[in-house]
């Protein structure tokens, strides 16, 4: 399964920059705003993988974005994400979302939900995992996309919730523009297990439970693992699980 010159490394949640304000508490994979790191920029195509909880009825005001692939994957709770192009909705478990800076964007995301449906507020905080990936033609067209693919995650197999490779063009997943990568998601209960896929560079996060990485042991939640030139391991939850895996077939030079 792994060869010379294969790597796995493994990022301890606790090893995380964080930013803990009133409203949000972040932690980050990557380096992020004013955490930098030269030596922790990226891993492959991957920018930013940043686990948030937001408070009720606050949120990230209207910000820019430019030349990248966004892909918000919620945990709990609701986000409700409004931008420059007129998009608008609420985000919820189970519905991937994807926006494409492209040329530029502005746009919002909070923890407000009762704005757009009307229905009574909440003391919810929201969960969600964000994550950047650089797209492979700059200057783009903005746009949006999301889509509703709970149903599938909870059979417990890996399945593609963000793509841009032409083998997933028939897949359920919202498009990405980087034909090079691909986010695979799954929910797993105890003693489900599930094969990472194969590629130059791959990205393990898991949001929540505890699952055991073939070869390398226990990963809580909030771990994280970097593998380089490798692939093919068993991911086995050892207690009701949620994984997110980056397949990349380039890193930045070649994007």
């Amino acid at each position: 399964m792994t060869s010379a010159g294969s790597i796995v490394d493994i990022r301890r949640a606790d090893d995380r920059a964080k930013t803990e304000i009133a409203w949000l508490d972040s932690k980050h994979s990557f380096s992020f705003g004013s955490h930098y790191e030269p030596e922790n920029t990226h891993h492959g195509l991957l920018l930013v993988n940043n686990d948030d909880v937001v408070k009720p009825g606050t949120g990230f005001d209207t910000h820019p974005h430019r030349d990248m692939e966004i892909v918000t994957w919620v945990l709990r709770g609701s986000l409700v994400h409004q931008d420059s192009t007129g998009h608008s909705g609420v985000i919820y478990p189970g519905l991937a979302q994807r926006m494409s800076a492209g040329k530029g964007i502005l746009h919002s995301e909070k923890n407000d939900s009762w704005t757009l449906t009307g229905q009574q507020s909440h003391s919810d905080p929201v969960h969600f995992v964000q994550m950047w990936v650089v797209p492979d033609e700059s200057g783009i067209t903005p746009g949006y996309q999301q889509l509703e693919i709970d149903d599938e995650l909870l059979t417990g197999g890996l399945v593609p919730i963000a793509s841009g490779m032409p083998e997933h063009s028939d897949a359920a997943a919202i498009t990405i523009h980087n034909r090079y990568a691909a986010l695979h998601g799954a929910r797993l209960q105890p003693g489900q297990s599930v094969e990472l896929p194969e590629a130059p560079y791959l990205h393990l996060f898991v949001p929540r439970g505890e699952v055991t990485l073939e070869g390398a042991g226990p990963l809580h939640e909030g771990d994280a693992v970097r593998f380089t030139a490798t692939g093919g391991q068993r991911i086995t939850a050892t207690e009701p699980s949620e994984i997110l895996v980056w397949e990349m077939h380039a890193g930045l030079a070649a994007a």
